[in-house]
C-alpha cells in the first residue's frame, strides 16, 4: 500500500502564492510518475501537473506560467508551488502517483485551497 499526506493548502488573497507539499510513504513503485490534480464543487477532477522519476515535467494549460511541479526522489515527496493564484483556482487539491505497471493509482485525502477576490 501507498499512503500520500498532503500539506500547504489554505486561504490566500488573489495574487498571492502557496506551496503545496506531499509525502509518500509504503511501498512506493519504483517508476511512477507523481501528479497534482484539483476538483472544484460541481466539478470533474482534473489534471494540474505531474512530474515522472526522471523530472518530466507536463502542466494543463490553465497554470502554464504560474505553477510549478517538482520532487524530492530520495524524500518521496513532491511539491507544487503557485504563484499568481486566482479565484478561479479555487478547490480541493489531492496528490497522486500513477504507478505505469499495471495503470495503478494512488491517492492523497486532499487539502483545501482557497483564493479569495
Amino acid at each position: 500500500q501507498v499512503q500520500l499526506v498532503e500539506s500547504g493548502g489554505g486561504l490566500v488573497q488573489a495574487g498571492g502564492s502557496l506551496r503545496l507539499s506531499c509525502a509518500a510513504t509504503g511501498s512506493i513503485p519504483s517508476i511512477n510518475a507523481m501528479r497534482w490534480y484539483r476538483q472544484a464543487p460541481g466539478k470533474q477532477r482534473e489534471l494540474v501537473a505531474g512530474i515522472t522519476n526522471g523530472g518530466s515535467t507536463n502542466y494543463a494549460d490553465f497554470v502554464k506560467g504560474r505553477f510549478t511541479i517538482s520532487r524530492d526522489n530520495a524524500k518521496n515527496t513532491v511539491f507544487l508551488q503557485m504563484n499568481s493564484l486566482e479565484p478561479e483556482d479555487t478547490a480541493v487539491y489531492y496528490c497522486n502517483i500513477y504507478r505505469y505497471y499495471g495503470g495503478v493509482n494512488y491517492w492523497g485525502q486532499g487539502t483545501q485551497v482557497t483564493v479569495s477576490s
